[in-house]
């Protein structure tokens, strides 16, 4: 295990991390997107980002990595694995995030926006002074779940041949024949970042929820 700690957090380093980080940020900006079109787009596009959400929500994950790398050259279109990984995660969590932002949006009430109208506020000054500040303390909670699920579903790259944490793992195994010792390892690191990301996301929200709400009524 000290033997192989070294190549399994360099591989966890240099793909495991920007490809979670990445695959997130791009995300975020897909879900937000596809939210905004779903409330307040026009109907046919708010009817393919629907389709869009369905399909996406609909199959597994490794399947959709699958498609992107190996079914793809099919058609000639040719993406190395890193690339692939990305494409694949960053659509998977537009999916799943614009579902929440949509959510929190929705939950803002009426009246906040009658407000930003009456002190001279466009549509989209409204949504980024009033409406998302406002919708982002709610979407915390689950949109760090989702993150923290992000890291762990970095694994599945490995089917890809993205030489990430796991797969640097495999590797190993491959040559030491020490499954066991390994893989405990390899789940241990996963363990580890997504509790050092559980501890952030405390952190975070009793950060947000200062002034008010559920901690301070507890308190």
């Amino acid at each position: 295990m000290v033997d192989s700690l070294g190549p399994l957090l360099w591989a966890g380093l240099v793909f495991t991390v920007p490809l979670t980080l990445s695959s997130f940020a791009l995300g975020l900006l897909v879900g937000l997107a596809s939210a905004v079109i779903r409330l307040f787009g026009p109907k046919p596009l708010a009817a393919l980002v629907r389709f869009y959400v369905w399909i996406i929500r609909g199959t597994p994950l490794l399947v959709q990595l699958f498609l992107i790398f190996y079914g793809l050259p099919s058609v000639g279109i040719v993406l190395d694995a890193f690339p692939a990984a990305l494409i694949g995660f960053t659509l998977n969590v537009g999916a799943y995030t614009s579902e929440i932002i949509r959510a929190v949006i929705a939950s803002v009430p009426r009246g906040q926006w009658e407000a930003a109208y009456s002190i001279g506020m466009s549509w989209s000054q409204a949504m980024r002074r009033t409406i998302l500040p406002q919708a982002a303390r709610v979407a915390v909670p689950p949109l760090s779940n989702t993150f923290i699920s992000l890291v762990k579903d970095t694994s599945l790259a490995a089917a890809i041949t993205v030489p990430e944490l796991f797969q640097a793992a495999q590797r190993i195994v491959a040559t030491t024949y020490e499954p066991l010792i390994l893989y405990i390892e390899a789940a241990l690191i996963y363990l580890a970042l997504s509790s050092v990301l559980s501890a952030l996301q405390v952190r975070l929200e009793k950060r947000l929820n200062r002034y008010g709400g559920f901690l301070e009524a507890r308190s």
